[in-house]
């Protein structure tokens, strides 16, 4: 269920289509070269506040949001200001998959505390072990990779464990390597807090846990302010590699899920007031889940926020279901910003999927495939068509025929090289609904491998998940119309004729440089 990972069903990427991005990048800077003005402005030394303000998710007219009803603005200050504790508002679903709950508090001083509390089950109601993260962080800069996020650096001073059970113990222990057990949890008594690692101290058992806190290099904070008085503040995290041997040396360009503010959280959060009490002795066990109840995908579901992906993507998803005919659409627009104001181009996508499987990974969450057999594809812009145009006949829809604000379908050419679409495809995916603090209904989609390989086997089937997608036309099923059609896979044209040759090519640079690394 994917083609383009920029309307990405569940947005992923093929790994040629990443090279896509990259020439969409760079045309676009011999595009504008010489309009001399920048593209976003980067904090100088000085690191100048400035407050990026957006109005309450507008690309949707004929949807209205529920939780944009009372006309949500948005707002998020370069450099963010961290002061304080910040809270997992649900249990969180990592890649492995791994089940964890996070409260993280920054002081003026630079210094954290970071508390990670992990699970063997997907409700969090089981805990396995504490880790107690103590350490300093500097904000660096606005990050040339991802607008709208700043750079940080972090040096941790100690890592403790608290092991909260014989079984969780053991579970750990054998996945450590001998030399890891023997010095360190071998020794370990639940309940109490060992010490491992500390300045002094190497990093191989920190390693062998998969343990990371490259998260701590991208930030964003964001607040939404309510037109009753009341502010809800998130602060947006990097993004965790979904391989796990990659995870440790990865350096985030996309986001996680938020954590929020705990003076400043939705209400009601009781999740959030559990982890806000707890500590490395007394994790937060969550509230017993409702049973499970059989995945239902009828309806329309649409994203609740501008959407980032790794590697500069800005989008947001529109998804259809029609359980009778086993048939969706999907809608995937992209743009420019982190506020999805300044759209570059649209992909629609429609196919059918056969509902699998209770996932033996992660309680609740079902299997499923999804087969993509129409494209269609729109410049919101004329770098974009001026793109596409210069295609080889018959590789990418009509060439020399785009234009800005006319789609064209890319079924006839098996889809796009430039883009990496291509048709039919097909991929396995991962989805579970859940209920929100307001109880509607949520939908979570599988997140995308970050090195844009592509889940066209079981094997590659996600084993976390995208931000959630909120049930917009309650339940009524649609059919999907012919004039839509694309699917899972985001792709992201660069923020057009608005940044100087020299800084789009130091962007791409670094960019690629990163992606050496971790491409998403």
């Amino acid at each position: 269920m994917k083609c383009a990972e920029a309307g990405d069903m569940s947005n992923g990427r093929f790994s040629h289509l990443l090279r896509g991005v990259w020439l969409l990048w760079l045309w676009q800077a011999v595009f504008v070269a010489g309009t001399g003005t920048k593209l976003w402005e980067v904090p100088t030394a000085s690191f100048t506040s400035s407050s990026n303000l957006s109005e309450s998710l507008q690309w949707e007219q004929d949807c209205q949001y529920r939780h944009l009803q009372d006309r949500v603005r948005i707002t998020a200050d370069i450099p963010p200001r961290l002061d304080g504790t910040w809270v997992s508002t649900r249990c969180e679903v990592r890649p492995g998959p791994e089940f964890l709950t996070r409260s993280y508090t920054f002081h003026s001083t630079r210094h954290f505390l970071a508390l990670q509390h992990y699970y063997t089950d997907s409700s969090c109601e089981d805990p396995a072990y504490s880790l107690m993260i103590r350490g300093k962080l500097r904000l660096r800069q606005a990050s040339w990779i991802t607008r709208g996020a700043t750079e940080a650096e972090h040096h941790l001073s100690k890592v403790g464990i608290v092991v909260h059970s014989l079984a969780a113990k053991q579970r750990l222990v054998s996945g450590l390597p001998a030399t890891c057990v023997g010095l360190t949890l071998g020794r370990v008594v639940p309940g109490k807090l060992y010490e491992l690692y500390n300045t002094r101290a190497g990093r191989g058992c920190l390693s062998a846990l998969g343990f990371s806190m490259m998260e701590l290099g991208l930030i964003r904070v964001e607040t939404q302010h309510h037109s009753h008085g009341g502010k809800v503040q998130e602060l947006f995290l990097g993004d965790i590699h979904t391989d796990w041997t990659q995870r440790t040396q990865y350096r985030p360009t996309g986001y996680q899920q938020p954590l929020q503010s705990a003076m400043h959280h939705i209400h009601p959060c009781p999740v959030c007031a559990l982890v806000y009490r707890s500590s490395e002795q007394r994790p937060p066990v969550l509230p017993r889940s409702p049973p499970a109840t059989p995945l239902s995908l009828a309806g329309r579901w649409v994203s609740q926020r501008c959407e980032t992906r790794p590697n500069v993507l800005f989008l947001t998803r529109d998804f259809t279901f029609d359980p009778d005919q086993h048939a969706w659409e999907g809608v995937y627009r992209h743009y420019s910003d982190p506020a999805c104001s300044q759209p570059t181009f649209t992909l629609r996508a429609s196919g059918h999927y056969a509902q699998g499987n209770p996932s033996a990974k992660i309680s609740g969450a079902t299997e499923l495939v999804f087969k993509v057999t129409q494209v269609r594809a729109t410049a919101a812009e004329e770098p974009t068509a001026k793109l596409l145009n210069g295609t080889r006949p018959g590789k990418c829809g009509r060439a020399g025929d785009w234009e800005v604000g006319v789609e064209q379908d890319l079924t006839p050419t098996d889809g796009c090289t430039l883009l990496g679409i291509k048709l039919p495809h097909k991929e396995y995916e991962l989805f579970k609904t859940e209920l929100d603090h307001r109880k509607h209904p949520l939908l979570f989609v599988g997140e995308r491998p970050t090195d844009g390989s592509n889940p066209d086997r079981p094997q590659r089937r996600p084993t976390s998940f995208q931000a959630p997608m909120v049930l917009c036309s309650g339940g009524e099923t649609t059919q999907p119309s012919h004039r839509y059609g694309f699917n899972s896979k985001q792709v992201q044209l660069a923020a057009s004729g608005t940044e100087r040759l020299a800084q789009l090519v130091l962007l791409v640079l670094g960019a690629v440089l990163c992606s050496w690394v971790c491409v998403y």
